[in-house]
């Protein structure tokens, strides 16, 4: 599965996260890409959202890993801050929540072999921003 959006701000972004998230689930992975400021974290926000959650989505760039009692839980983490996911824990989540990764590029193989991975590449183009999914 293969898809493309283009848009024009990062303000309607969230309907498109909201979307997405409601073909996951328990075990499902996504990895959110993209350069600083395009918009990985609105979509992971309105992910979480979309899934009951009613308080403060804040990024995990300092603490690595936000955990949400939704249903499915979610497990948020944003690895930009680390040169490697390795030793950080994040396998203990994989197979009982939905994970939503920043910086994938850090996870070094950790998840090598999952077959519930989507990817999510966030490139700003012109003003607006393009957004590829695909598994």
């Amino acid at each position: 599965m293969q898809e493309q959006h283009t848009f024009q701000t990062e303000a309607e972004m969230p309907a498109f996260g909201a979307n997405l998230v409601r073909s996951l689930g328990i075990g499902d992975v996504v990895l959110l890409s993209g350069p600083l400021g395009a918009g990985k974290t609105t979509v992971a926000r309105a992910m979480i959202k979309a899934l009951g959650w009613s308080g403060h989505v804040r990024s995990p760039t300092y603490n690595l890993i936000h955990t949400y009692p939704t249903t499915p839980p979610v497990m948020h983490a944003d690895l930009y801050r680390v040169e490697s996911a390795m030793g950080l824990g994040l396998e203990e989540f994989l197979d009982s929540h939905l994970c939503l990764i920043e910086w994938p590029d850090r996870l070094h193989g950790l998840l090598n072999g999952r077959k519930k991975v989507m990817t999510v590449d966030i490139e700003f183009s012109g003003d607006g921003r393009l957004v590829t999914a695909y598994r």
